[in-house]
């Protein structure tokens, strides 16, 4: 991968960091992830730096054991959680772990997350890791890898969630869909009983939906507002 295409990838996990920083997604913990093409290195967001003021010169370089190869700082505690879903999905390309409101509340409350709006027609089965321990070290990653091993996203018991894609775009998105939907699920409960989507409106809610112009509006607006 070339200079340039590689300080691109950079720049937009900054981007999709300080997007999920800013809608609340994420606060002083948090982190997300990259895959550089056609190596067995990631780029991820080193540890220490605040999430509101991340550049592209916090963005650092490891293996998938946790060495760092280039840059300065050092990755989050949690990075085996990215690296032992990379060594196990290779069709993962990007991921980030949020510490959102609303979906974490679900697993408090042990009731499960049913997609209630049409955004959350595209999430899929979203299972819930029973352990509510940092993901700090390669043993728990590996329970998690295997539990993620068939969704794009899993739920935390009590922590947050982590979600998967095949770029940053991607990822940034699912977290969007994921709380919006989970806040319109608590909001209809207050009323009665949220009902789900019909599983044919899953279907073409999904298709209709989870389409790259789609995909990008959303990250587009988002980072207007970043700007702003």
């Amino acid at each position: 991968m070339n200079v340039y295409h590689l300080e691109e990838l950079k720049k937009q996990l900054v981007e999709g960091i300080r997007m999920l920083e800013n809608i609340g997604h994420i606060d002083f913990n948090g982190h997300s992830s990259v895959r550089i093409p056609k190596t067995d290195l990631i780029l991820i967001n080193s540890a220490e730096v605040s999430r509101s003021s991340l550049t592209v010169d916090n963005i650092i370089t490891i293996d998938m054991t946790g060495n760092l190869v280039e840059g300065r700082g050092m990755p989050p505690n949690e990075y085996p959680l990215h690296t032992q879903i990379y060594k196990r999905r290779p069709d993962v390309q990007a991921i980030c772990h949020t510490h959102p409101r609303w979906s974490t509340l679900f697993t408090i409350a042990k009731m499960p997350l049913r997609p209630v709006i049409i955004q959350g027609a595209v999430l899929g089965t979203i299972p819930v890791f029973s352990k509510s321990h940092s993901i700090s070290n390669v043993e728990i990653a590996d329970e998690l890898a295997k539990k993620i091993e068939d969704h794009h996203i899993a739920l935390l018991k009590a922590h947050g969630a982590v979600i998967t894609g095949q770029s940053i775009i991607e990822t940034f998105v699912r977290s969007v869909f994921l709380e919006e939907n989970a806040q319109r699920q608590y909001m209809g409960s207050q009323l009665g009983y949220a009902h789900s989507l019909e599983d044919e409106e899953i279907v073409s809610m999904s298709k209709f939906i989870w389409q790259p112009k789609n995909i990008q509006k959303v990250w587009d607006y988002h980072l207007s507002k970043l700007k702003n």
